[in-house]
């Protein structure tokens, strides 16, 4: 599939959109800075609850285990009771669930909250995504490109919102997520109108058995094995930085900025001009090398890593995301679904097993495993290429020229 690039002159821009898709793009902002938000102040977390880095880190294994779970639940709600009153749902969980985690007196508190969270999330993140795709203007790429925007914006923000209230305490960081989220909340009600249930209702087990699809089960397969290097980088890294609040969260700010520069900008015409399962494969290796790097370089050099991974990640978000709702011709909510369920796993087990390969070995090896897992990763893409490439190919948008008008087919 070659990624089409709404910022061509023919093209309708990813500016201009509708109210209602820009409220969407905006809590979707906020939502994903909670992903982020811990990373500057896990050691303060840690020190304030009295944890060891691999109890901290659970943080993360809670609140994505949850959300994969959710994703088998998030088409069966949506697709009952609209996508607007899904979104709400989740935003209000959020809310609730980042409030209480403020409030925490000890980690197991904090881990269980995040839990919570992640539930909220899910029905939020994955439901945002069908709502901004259904009702951007400029056909599915300029959806995705905002999407992946928004997601971008808010990885790099996150850590920035918590380095900055973290400073003081790291329990402000939460209490803020839950005040801009509420704000998530209003504008949803206010601009997004009330969305029309699907004709067919989504059973618990589509999601499954849409992975029976032999294009999207490889795409959500290699995405298991980059989410597993992608959240040893988030998670694990800031212990191994050992920086200041202040000094990880701009780490992580370069990072996101990285991150969003790439996936918007740059994956687009990397895939016009090679195709989307090179510029895949190719960033996957190039991304297992800049973990070996971080993982055996000196303090500069992982510094350097940390950022520079940002934009191999950038370009892998991108490309994921147009093959898991493009390689298969199950329903866009229901193919993410699937997708999403599988490689949620991997944010989940990234966090607790990085430090612990780290308490049985030494710093080094978990960026070895997560170099590994990206690598295995590039190898699916390879090995499966023909059923990638000759899906994706069937399925990518295209647009022509209609008496002037760009017309995109999704």
């Amino acid at each position: 599939m070659r990624g089409e690039d709404p910022f061509d002159e023919g093209a309708p821009s990813i500016l201009r959109q509708p109210k209602a898709v820009w409220a969407t793009a905006g809590a979707s902002v906020v939502a994903f800075m909670g992903i982020g938000l811990v990373d500057p102040i896990l050691p303060s977390i840690a020190k304030g609850l009295e944890a060891t880095p691999s109890q901290v880190s659970l943080l993360f294994t809670s609140y994505f285990l949850i959300t994969a779970v959710a994703m088998l639940v998030t088409g069966f709600v949506s697709s009952r009771i609209g996508g607007r009153k899904t979104l709400l749902a989740g935003l209000t969980l959020v809310i609730v669930f980042a409030a209480l985690s403020g409030t925490s007196g000890s980690v197991g508190e904090l881990v269980g909250f995040r839990a919570g969270w992640g539930l909220g999330n899910a029905l939020f993140v994955s439901t945002s995504l069908a709502v901004i795709v259904g009702a951007a203007a400029g056909g599915s790429a300029a959806a995705i490109l905002l999407y992946e925007s928004a997601l971008g914006l808010g990885m790099a923000c996150g850590p920035l919102l918590g380095a900055v209230l973290g400073d003081a305490s790291w329990r402000y960081p939460f209490f803020g997520t839950a005040a801009l989220m509420a704000v998530g909340f209003v504008c949803i009600a206010v601009f997004l109108k009330e969305q029309p249930t699907p004709a067919r209702k989504t059973s618990l087990l589509d999601p499954i058995k849409a992975l029976g699809h032999g294009g999207l089960a490889s795409a959500a397969a290699s995405a298991f094995f980059y989410n597993y290097a992608f959240f040893t980088v988030l998670a694990f890294t800031p212990f191994v930085l050992n920086m200041s609040p202040y000094r990880s969260g701009a780490v992580f700010f370069a990072w996101g900025v990285l991150l969003a520069v790439f996936s918007v900008l740059v994956a687009p015409r990397l895939q016009r001009r090679f195709g989307s399962l090179k510029v895949l494969g190719g960033s996957l290796l190039l991304l297992a090398a800049d973990l070996v790097m971080l993982g055996y370089g000196n303090h500069t050099a992982a510094v350097v890593g940390t950022i520079v991974s940002g934009a191999f990640i950038g370009l892998n978000n991108t490309v994921f995301t147009e093959l898991a709702l493009g390689v298969s011709d199950a329903p866009r909510p229901v193919a993410s679904a699937g997708y999403n369920f599988v490689r949620w796993f991997a944010a989940a087990a990234a966090p607790f097993f990085a430090p612990k390969i780290e308490e049985w070995t030494d710093i080094h090896i978990p960026f070895v495993v997560a170099a590994v897992a990206a690598v295995i990763g590039a190898g699916i893409v390879w090995v499966r290429r023909t059923s990638l490439s000759h899906q994706a190919e069937e399925l990518r948008p295209v647009h022509a020229t209609q008496d002037g008008v760009t017309v995109f087919a999704n």
